[in-house]
């Protein structure tokens, strides 16, 4: 056991790194367009259904505040 882990798993340790750290760097080669991060675009929603103000989830109003959270002004929390 003591072989193991003196001579043989440092190895496999380098081995991972290195193998990890070749798959890093060979972004490098790849054409311009495919090293970039991929874009990111924000999709807006065609067909948003808003839940009524008198039933979230079938829950009664009372509890509507559970699950939409507190509104911004104290002034329409009933």
């Amino acid at each position: 056991m003591a072989f193991f882990r003196q001579y043989i798993a440092p190895i496999f340790i380098f081995l991972i790194f290195f193998v990890a750290l070749a798959a890093v760097s060979a972004r490098i080669f790849l054409p311009s367009d495919m090293a970039a991060p991929a874009p990111v675009s924000e999709v807006s929603p065609q067909n948003v259904l808003e839940p009524s103000t008198e039933s979230v989830a079938g829950l009664p109003p009372a509890l509507a505040a559970l699950v939409k959270g507190l509104p911004d002004d104290p002034a329409l929390f009933q």
